[in-house]
């Protein structure tokens, strides 16, 4: 249930309010009264209500009398302090991300082989948006399948998020697809895509006939295999990632010709 306290009133605060705004102008005894708050707070409590700007009070009168605003002004002012206080420790959090940052950035990186798997298409899906989300220099994506046709479709927002965002830091994207991955999206899904990414100068994607497989090639150092579901081809069964120098090289070397030797994906222009 909503409460007061739910917009940083306490539960003194709350009362009182509440009473002011039953009875009207009251002195801070008659208040007492009504709220059951004790007479020794409620004068913090009525300091902390004009703070909050939720009371106003008759100086001149005596014994001096309050009167609560109107619930709509009263708690718009709550909203807007909130408001302040959630972005204040906004900026708090992102600073400490920017020094948690540096300092870990310090760690050793991993030299030797390492590799991680998932299973299924929602564990397959999250490892490969982790994986565009750590990407630091570069990213490149070869989708040979329609099984990647298929993950990029059901996941195509997320996906494009991810690639936006790694443009936006300053990683070199490029995708390359085949004709038949290409064909099985949904134009809707092509026309993202290209209405996102094709802004950037450093993202391009091109098509080409013969590529074989389905992977990810993540800053020269670390390879995403998509393991294909051997009862269902066209169904991604598991991802393995596998962080090898000597392995990102070779599969850098295989990548290189056909790049050079594809097509640009021709997009149709929005209508």
């Amino acid at each position: 249930m909503a409460s007061l306290r739910d917009l940083g009133l306490s539960e003194y605060e709350a009362r009182a309010y509440r009473a002011l705004l039953r009875s009207g102008p009251t002195t801070a005894k008659e208040l007492s009264r009504k709220s059951e708050v004790p007479m020794g707070r409620i004068y913090d409590v009525l300091n902390g209500l004009e703070q909050h700007r939720l009371v106003r009070s008759q100086a001149a009168s005596r014994p001096k009398k309050y009167v609560a605003v109107e619930p709509e002004v009263g708690l718009d002012r709550l909203l807007e302090a909130k408001q302040r206080e959630l972005d204040k420790q906004a900026d708090q959090y992102a600073e400490t991300v920017a020094t948690l940052m540096d300092d870990l950035d310090s760690a050793a990186p991993v030299n030797g082989q390492f590799w991680t798997a998932a299973v299924g298409p929602e564990e397959t899906l999250e490892l490969l948006l982790e994986r565009i989300n750590a990407a630091d220099k570069s990213l490149i994506i070869v989708a040979g399948s329609p099984a990647a046709g298929l993950d990029l479709c059901s996941a195509s927002s997320r996906v494009v998020d991810g690639l936006e965002a790694a443009l936006e830091r300053g990683v070199n994207v490029q995708l390359l697809l085949t004709p038949t991955v290409v064909a099985d999206l949904p134009e809707a899904t092509i026309e993202a895509y290209n209405a996102r990414l094709s802004g950037h100068d450093n993202y391009a994607v091109r098509t080409h006939t013969t590529v074989d497989g389905t992977f990810n090639l993540i800053d020269g150092v670390e390879v995403c295999l998509e393991v294909p579901n051997p009862l269902d081809p066209a169904e991604a069964f598991a991802m393995i990632d596998l962080k090898d120098r000597q392995f990102a090289a070779d599969v850098r070397e295989v990548f290189e010709p056909r790049w050079e030797s594809a097509e640009p994906l021709e997009v149709p222009p929005q209508q």
